[in-house]
């Protein structure tokens, strides 16, 4: 383990992501976040205008991803901390569940995130993302 990967921040923001990757249940995301958290997705191939979120949308949105996927994956690649701030590199990967737009059921979607994590009382109350799908087709 580097010397990153001990810091507090770090580890709740892995453990986070990994229980994300798991799709596990709103109420095991919400342990991880602030009430007063705000998630932020700038614009990408499945939001175009991007979507700003309060703590209960984040949730519901996992609710969501819970039916749209089957399985996905967090490879965190880099994790940089200041204060009391995370940025994480990630390659993700999602295999859908049920078709999506002119995707079928099966289909793996990939992407490259970087995630930019801010923590208060140890947990998460802002997150940013810059998601970059790779070809949906």
């Amino acid at each position: 383990m580097t010397q990153t990967d001990q810091h507090p921040h770090v580890r709740t923001a892995l453990r986070y992501h990994e229980a994300v990757a798991r799709l596990a249940a709103p109420e095991e995301l919400a342990e991880f976040l602030h009430p007063d958290m705000t998630h932020s997705q700038l614009p990408n191939a499945l939001f175009p205008a991007g979507a700003d979120r309060d703590r209960a949308e984040t949730l519901a949105a996992s609710a969501r991803a819970r039916t749209l996927l089957a399985a996905q994956s967090y490879d965190v690649t880099n994790a940089v901390v200041t204060g009391d701030q995370v940025a994480l590199e990630i390659r993700w990967s999602g295999t859908l569940a049920t078709g999506f737009g002119d995707l079928p059921a099966g289909h793996v979607m990939r992407a490259h995130i970087a995630a930019f994590l801010e923590f208060r009382d140890g947990r998460i109350i802002a997150q940013r993302n810059y998601d970059c799908y790779e070809p949906l087709a």
